[in-house]
């Protein structure tokens, strides 16, 4: 299916969506490396992107020495060797097991966190990103763009939010935290341009806990209110979905065939 520049992959479980989406990552991963010395990728962190991540690592062929790595978006206050923190979610599943060479980490809990924003947006632009693998939140966010943050002009690369409520709901849906308290209230993230400045944007997205998610990102007109809604601007992005999370979808009619 393909909705506006979207191209949109469904398949039967999450276990496929992961692999399939490894496999097409791993694909252009070697591409580049065809043409270029080193790959920078941003990676997601969440429960989402298991399969892919766990995919992704056995995938033959790719010179990982010639990556460079980022993550998304992290906790303000979360240690780093928390199972919550965001920087240890991708050491533990991916940057443990494959000889990357770079991974730069945001720090959630520099002193001063506008100095580690600047840092941060620095080293992206001088690296500048050529695959962003990403998901969607519940609430539509993209990284920890939730809605009343996702400005699709946003002047900043990197910025400091506040986590809506339906976020943090989330993060206790995904089983990350026990209790809504628990969640931070505060928060480091790409922000939406920079996402949308990858070349290649791979975003998977399973579970019927996103299915609403999913049908706001294929029909709503393309608006802050809806952040996901912007991947459909995108040249080269891909949606991997499940049987799951693509269940409110036979509600569109005006979607095409790709």
């Amino acid at each position: 299916m393909k909705v506006d520049q979207l191209e949109i992959r469904i398949f039967e479980t999450r276990q496929e969506m992961g692999e399939n989406a490894a496999k097409m990552v791993a694909d252009k991963i070697r591409e580049i490396q065809d043409t270029k010395d080193f790959v920078n990728i941003i990676f997601a962190s969440a429960p989402s992107q298991n399969e892919f991540l766990e995919a992704l690592k056995t995938e033959q062929g790719i010179a990982w020495e010639k990556i460079n790595a980022f993550h998304m978006d992290e906790y303000v206050g979360v240690p780093a060797d928390a199972p919550q923190n965001f920087g240890y979610f991708l050491k533990v599943r991916l940057f443990d097991h494959v000889p990357v060479h770079s991974v730069s980490y945001l720090d959630g809990n520099a002193t001063d966190i506008e100095k580690e924003c600047e840092h941060y947006a620095n080293l992206l632009l001088e690296n500048p990103i050529d695959i962003v693998c990403l998901g969607i939140g519940e609430n539509g966010h993209l990284a920890f763009n939730d809605p009343h943050v996702a400005f699709f002009d946003d002047p900043l690369i990197v910025k400091k939010v506040e986590l809506d409520d339906a976020c943090r709901q989330q993060q206790v849906n995904d089983a990350c935290f026990d209790t809504f308290d628990e969640v931070p209230e505060t928060a480091l993230t790409l922000t939406i341009p920079t996402l949308l400045k990858a070349k290649y944007a791979f975003c998977i997205v399973p579970g019927e806990k996103k299915a609403d998610a999913i049908y706001h990102t294929v029909a709503e007109d393309i608006k802050e209110e809806f952040p996901s809604t912007i991947l459909r601007t995108h040249p080269h992005a891909i949606l991997f979905i499940d049987k799951a999370s693509s269940g409110r979808l036979k509600e569109i009619s005006s979607y095409s065939q790709a």
